[in-house]
């Protein structure tokens, strides 16, 4: 086991990576059953749309739907998480430029990630890998796209919060090179991170 998260245990087989969704006792059998196939497929999906997208992200080798069960390329490279405050600055604002690039080009696609973080992004090379579309949707709404730019942004404040502004600056480049509507996404995410502020001052 190479992962363990709050729905899906990652293994690594060789050159295989394995996500199997694991039951959850709390919810009823029928309805934990179809969630996680559901979800399976969802994400197998989404995954190889990303793909189509011009996004980089491990390929599908096999869907085991009634094993709830994924199996990808294992992609090897260094979590964006863990080298992102040590790189240099010219390096921290390419990479953050080429998230917003690949975000944009999901977006253009109506691919949302649901867990857009540096955690779920790999680099590889000089390719970086989008990984876990297991919270995604195909989605249009605006909200939708603004929520996915909220939790990138989240992400950079609690893990890399001193340099959290000039890689969102970054990130927003790229970005808008790949999404023509970004400014309505830029205005949703704004009006998303009031509604916030509004809540935790009011209660």
């Amino acid at each position: 086991m190479i992962g363990k998260g709050a729905e899906a245990n990652i293994y690594l087989s060789g050159e295989r990576v394995i996500k199997n969704r694991i039951s959850k006792a709390y919810r009823v059998r029928e309805l934990d059953e179809a969630l996680r196939k559901t979800r399976t497929k969802r994400e197998a999906r989404l995954i190889s749309l990303a793909r189509r997208a011009g996004v980089a992200t491990p390929f599908i080798l096999d869907v085991n739907n009634p094993d709830t069960t994924v199996e990808m390329s294992f992609v090897e490279g260094l979590q964006i998480k863990k080298m992102l405050n040590k790189a240099s600055k010219k390096d921290r604002l390419r990479i953050c430029r080429e998230i917003g690039r690949s975000t944009g080009r999901l977006h253009s696609n109506n691919i949302i990630h649901g867990d857009l973080t540096t955690s779920n992004t790999i680099l590889a090379g000089d390719k970086i890998y989008f990984i876990d579309f297991g919270l995604g949707e195909v989605s249009e709404a605006v909200e939708d796209k603004g929520v996915d730019l909220l939790v990138f942004k989240k992400s950079l404040r609690s893990t890399h919060y001193k340099f959290e502004k000039e890689c969102f600056k970054a990130f927003v480049e790229g970005y808008s090179r790949e999404y023509k509507a970004y400014r309505d996404i830029l205005e949703r995410l704004r009006i998303i991170e009031l509604r916030g502020r509004y809540f935790t001052e009011r209660f």
